[in-house]
């Protein structure tokens, strides 16, 4: 393990706490996402990619430059703040629409366009101003609801195999009680995951641990 992801990891307590993360305090999340079960996994040091995302969020300071520069006039932490200051109080199902219609209106573009490699895990700052591929969508939305309170514990960002297209792809997953609803960058709407049928999901992760998920098995007579 790299020397950087290790430092990401010692660190993961105080990114928890920063975060809003309070140990013991997040909603359970059903155990049936898109009709598998899952299996709570050992530390996230597995996901270096996920660890360093969370700590170049943790020292961002979300500030802009000179936005009134005319030259250059990208300001989209400003307008990100701006948009979700605005969501503050509104019902919680105006929040997942609004937040998974934000992101969607920015470009997709591959990793490799972006950061010539083949895999990035892109922080809000880098996505918001270079736009970015599955995973940066759900990423950006993830951290735009711990922004708004979400708790920590209903959030997954989830690695799915998309078998329509036959390609990996990801989404945020929020657990609402007994229900999780999906945050998808193809999908205007947000959707209840019981009405996915065509996403196998293969890992799911969030700031305190991951889970594999596995086919359930068939009930008796089936």
């Amino acid at each position: 393990m790299s020397q950087l992801c290790r430092a990401a990891a010692r660190t993961l307590a105080l990114l928890c706490a920063a975060l809003w993360l309070v140990p013991g305090t997040a909603c359970a999340f059903a155990d049936d996402l898109f009709g598998y079960r899952q299996q709570g996994q050992a530390a996230l040091d597995t996901f270096p990619q996920w660890l360093q995302a969370l700590e170049r969020h943790l020292r961002d300071d979300l500030r802009d430059g000179d936005c009134s520069e005319p030259r250059l006039n990208r300001c989209h932490m400003s307008r990100w703040l701006t948009f979700l200051g605005g969501l503050r109080g509104r019902p919680v199902a105006e929040q997942l629409r609004e937040v998974n219609r934000y992101a969607n209106e920015m470009d997709y573009v591959l990793d490799f366009e972006n950061y010539r490699v083949e895999d990035y895990w892109a922080i809000p700052r880098e996505f918001l101003g270079n736009g970015g591929d599955c995973e940066d969508y759900a990423i950006a939305k993830y951290f735009s609801l711990r922004w708004l309170g979400f708790p920590g514990g209903d959030l997954r960002i989830v690695i799915v195999q998309d078998t329509n297209l036959r390609a990996p792809h990801a989404v945020l997953a929020v657990g609402r009680g007994p229900e999780i609803l999906v945050l998808d960058n193809q999908v205007r709407e947000v959707i209840p995951h019981r009405q996915v049928v065509h996403y196998a999901p293969v890992y799911s992760i969030n700031q305190q641990g991951w889970w594999i998920h596995t086919p359930s098995a068939p009930g008796p007579g089936t």
